[in-house]
């Protein structure tokens, strides 16, 4: 499985035209048309990012919750009705939504943060912040991660 590694700032124009970083195209390249689907993170001021076969994923884990329940309900209104698919350009580019833009506080460039089989984009000094702060938690906490193998087992 291929990953959204790195942080990569890029300029946004006037018209939210942004560069898609190189290794990220790579990562959306299907067929002819590179794509990706784009929302309003519910947990931070940023933009959640990933693959169309990713949000299909999104989808059927919500899938899994009651019919008609709360929590099937909040996760469809805060992520399906909100998101959009974004297509990059033969030169690399990609239109942002003014209401993504907008949500995310963007002005004139951009944060591309990998974030393994998803990426995100946030305002750069946003996201310094934030990242600073999950350094610490981590350290405070001496957060752990057990290895999963390929078998599915943990080392």
């Amino acid at each position: 499985m291929a990953l959204f590694l790195a942080t990569h700032v890029n300029k946004l124009d006037k018209k939210s035209r942004i560069s898609i970083p190189a290794s990220f195209r790579a990562m959306l390249a299907s067929g002819e048309c590179q794509q990706f689907v784009a929302f309003r993170s519910y947990k931070y001021q940023a933009i959640e990012c990933c693959t169309i076969s990713r949000m299909q994923q999104l989808s059927e884990s919500v899938d899994q919750l009651d019919l008609f329940s709360e929590a099937q309900d909040d996760f469809t209104a805060a992520i399906f009705a909100d998101a959009q698919q974004i297509s990059i350009d033969g030169e690399g580019r990609a239109v942002l939504p003014h209401a993504l833009v907008e949500y995310a506080g963007l002005e004139d460039k951009a944060a591309f943060v990998g974030r393994g089989a998803t990426f995100q984009i946030w305002k750069p000094e946003l996201f310094e912040v934030h990242q600073a702060s999950a350094r610490i938690r981590i350290k405070e906490h001496q957060a752990a991660l057990k290895l999963k193998t390929r078998e599915g087992e943990t080392s």
